[in-house]
């Protein structure tokens, strides 16, 4: 029985575990280096994976941005600073000398999500809400990562042609208007300068009336979101995963703005169940799978 060395990197922790037949071992964490210098995340892998790797027959490697032939890019910049053009698969293959797989964090976390779900249909949706705006889908029972990894990043979409600036360089994407980081800034306005989406969605529970339009605007956008990839990919069921994502009482609000499309556009949309490790989990997966199809 092989053992999978899973590595989540996410804009505020990494987390690595060994995992075997979809069961976690090992988990170790660390914060995610606030530093935009591509050498403080090198570090930190390093400290975080050799405790661990010898242990391991290959790697699989879930990460925010898009995955081109093991680079780590973004289309935007402003979520990765200094470690856009990062060498993410080299940087693994130096430090453990295992074979390497590397994908996108929403795109793991949505095979992750097929495999909780019921009964599998052949295509579904994940969008995660959270500091930005991600997606992966399972089309035909594969999971699709595009040409150039850069399938799923459904954030950016255009919602709004009148709608802020996105740090992508296109005005009105669906995360300048819905992520965490988009409700935060728009509370600026009138909860102070130092207001996060968390604050905002404070002041919506307690019924706050500037929080409510901000909150329903995001959720709205959402609701969008998911009739466009619904008529577009004819989708089955779309989870809803990330902070914002599952926030109290968001979920619902999607559903509300959902209902009010033509039925042509509606979905199933239901909360994500595999938490936290979602994207460990998953990307062990699709490794086991893809590294049975080349015979490691």
């Amino acid at each position: 029985m092989k053992t999978c060395l899973a590595v989540d990197i996410g804009g505020t922790k990494i987390a690595a575990a060994l995992i075997q037949s979809g069961q976690i071992l090992k988990l170790k964490q660390l914060a995610t280096p606030s530093s935009d210098n591509p050498d403080e995340l090198t570090r930190a892998l390093r400290e975080l994976v050799t405790p661990l790797y010898e242990q391991a027959d290959y790697l699989a490697v879930a990460s925010t941005g898009i995955i081109d032939e093991g680079i780590l890019t973004a289309l935007n910049p402003n979520n990765l600073g200094g470690l856009n053009q990062y060498p993410i698969a080299e940087v693994f293959e130096h430090l453990c000398h295992r074979p390497v797989m590397v994908i996108n964090d929403a795109q793991a976390a949505a095979w992750a999500e097929y495999q909780l779900l019921d009964s599998m249909p052949s295509s579904m949706g994940f969008i995660t809400v959270s500091t930005g705006v991600g997606a992966g889908f399972v089309i035909n029972e594969e999971l699709v990562t595009g040409l150039h990894g850069i399938a799923g990043h459904a954030g950016h979409t255009l919602a709004d042609p009148n709608g802020p600036m996105c740090g992508c360089g296109r005005q009105g994407c669906v995360e300048s208007i819905a992520s965490g980081t988009a409700i935060g800034k728009a509370g600026q306005l009138y909860f102070g300068d130092e207001c996060t989406g968390e604050m905002v969605f404070t002041q919506y529970l307690d019924g706050d009336s500037h929080a409510k339009d901000i909150v329903e605007n995001a959720a709205k956008t959402i609701a969008n979101l998911v009739a466009d990839l619904k008529i577009s990919l004819d989708l089955q069921v779309i989870c809803l995963g990330g902070s914002v994502g599952l926030a109290p009482k968001f979920l619902s609000l999607v559903q509300h703005y959902l209902k009010q499309l033509p039925p042509a556009y509606q979905i199933e949309v239901i909360h994500a169940h595999s938490g936290a490790n979602a994207g460990l989990i998953g990307v062990a997966s699709w490794a086991e799978h893809f590294f049975q199809q080349t015979d490691l």
